[in-house]
Parts: structure tokens; C-alpha cells; sequence
């Protein structure tokens, strides 16, 4: 693993005042431990609510290839899919993405077991659908059988007997937003209430789209697959457009075998 940016004290401008430096190894240290991937990801500290996406993309934009997102992955991408999962209070996801990536319970792993500990969170981070419908199969283990609840926003209006299966799953359901509609800034204020103010999501594009459209997101980590899919695949964001393109600034940029770890802060 290189750092390219930023590289040295003589980098121009200053430093992002809420991005944290991170290690410094060596340029050719190779395999970065998960204390080292943890630091250089770390959440700022004494900050509010804060929210960070994690996503992948191919060379000519595309977020998925034939539905899914790992065929565009590596194994340091995974390193830092993991990582990211354990500095989390919660793992914001939509419905679909559920549905196309087979969700699981988050894991609790010794690895961050100690971080936790200190930062006053629990063994595994929580795991938060996103859904109106409720069109999702609660006899799966992530409603079933996780380490903590598994929760469930939607709209004060959803399908009651949706609402009732989730909750004889064992899943808590909250609501955020009217009609059968979640609103995207409601959903992370209900999270927040909830103590859970480290926020991360893993997409799916239209649940990012909200984000970036609601101007909630404050953090993308995007890693830039050195790939090419052609085809008509979903872009990392997707849904409603901004009257003005949000900007963010580039915080770190890491790279292994062409795959690039970029971190961008909302300006």
C-alpha cells in the first residue's frame, strides 16, 4: 500500500482540519495492519453526527457490474470494506442492496474489539435498511439472528403487516418520513437520537443519491477500480438530481495494484 496524498510535510495547502493524518509507513510497506487502515479511517473526533459512504467504481463510472458491486473489489478493498465496518455506530443500506448482496448480521472482530471498547461502542455495529415497502425476507439471519437488532426505517405509513413482520422477526422498526416515503435526513437524525452518530452507508446508488441530494453525506470513500465495463451499469449515486453540483476536497489517496483508496470531505 502507497500513500500518494498527501505525501509529504511539503504537500501545498493545508491540511483538511477534519481529516485525520493517519500513519505515515514507509512507501514500500506493502500490507498496512488494521490498527494502521483504522487510524488513517478514523472519524473525527468530537464531531457531531457524521456520515460517510463507502463505494466502488470501475474506470468508466460504473458501480456494479451485473447487479453487484464485488466484481469490481480486491482484497485491500475488502481490508478496507472491513475496516470502515469497524470504526461504524451503524451500517445504513437500502432495501435492494440487501436483496442483491445477500446482507449478513455484522460480525464482531477482535481486531477492533478494543477500539470499540474505548469509544464507548458496542461489539458490532448496528445494521440500518432503508426501506418504504418492506419488501424484504425477515426469516434472513439479518433480521433473525444478529449481535444487535437489526433496525428498519420507513415511512409512517407503511404496509402494517410489513411493519409486524419485522418486528416479530426481531428487527426494530423506526420511523422516519410520511407516507410510506423515508426521509433521508429524518432517517440519520432518528439514528443519531439513538446514539449513533458514527453513520456509515454502503449504498445502495439510490440511497446515496438521497444523500448526496438531501446535502447529509460528509464523507465518500470511493475506491477507483482499475477496471472497464462498458454497458449501462448504475453510477455509485443515483436518484434525484442537485440544482448545484455538491463539491468535496480529496483528503488522502492511497493505491495497491492500481486499485486507488481516495477519501473525499465535503467542502
Amino acid at each position: 500500500m502507497r500513500r500518494l496524498f498527501p505525501v509529504t510535510d511539503m504537500t501545498a495547502g493545508p491540511a483538511a482540519p477534519t481529516a485525520p493524518a493517519g500513519p505515515t509507513p514507509d512507501a514500500g510497506d506493502d500490507d498496512w495492519s488494521l490498527d494502521a487502515l483504522a487510524d488513517a479511517y478514523a472519524y473525527p473526533e468530537g464531531a457531531g453526527p457524521w456520515l460517510r459512504a463507502n463505494m466502488v467504481s470501475s474506470l468508466d463510472g460504473a458501480g456494479q457490474h451485473e447487479g453487484r458491486s464485488q466484481p469490481l473489489s480486491s482484497e485491500t478493498d475488502m481490508r478496507i470494506f472491513g475496516t470502515l465496518r469497524g470504526l461504524a455506530d451503524v451500517i445504513v443500506v437500502g432495501a435492494e442492496t440487501v436483496r442483491l448482496e445477500g446482507y449478513r448480521p455484522a460480525r464482531a472482530r477482535e481486531a477492533f474489539a478494543e477500539r470499540r471498547a474505548a469509544a464507548g461502542q458496542g461489539p458490532a455495529p448496528v445494521i440500518a435498511v432503508v426501506t418504504g415497502s418492506l419488501d424484504l425476507d425477515f426469516s434472513l439471519p439479518l433480521f433473525t439472528a444478529p449481535l444487535v437488532p437489526t433496525l428498519v426505517l420507513t415511512g409512517s405509513e407503511a404496509p402494517a403487516e410489513r411493519v409486524r413482520a419485522a418486528r416479530e422477526a426481531g428487527a426494530e422498526v423506526l420511523f422516519a418520513g410520511d407516507g410510506t416515503r423515508v426521509d433521508p435526513a429524518r432517517a440519520l437524525a432518528a439514528l443519531t437520537e439513538r446514539g449513533l452518530r458514527r453513520q456509515l452507508t454502503e449504498g445502495g446508488p439510490r440511497l446515496l443519491g438521497q444523500f448526496v441530494a438531501a446535502g447529509v453525506l460528509d464523507e465518500l470513500c470511493l475506491t477507483i477500480s482499475p477496471t472497464m465495463t462498458a454497458g449501462d451499469a448504475q453510477r455509485i449515486a443515483g436518484g434525484p438530481r442537485v440544482a448545484v453540483p455538491t463539491r468535496f476536497q480529496v483528503a488522502s489517496v492511497l493505491e495497491r495494484d492500481g486499485f486507488l483508496f481516495t477519501r473525499y470531505l465535503r467542502s
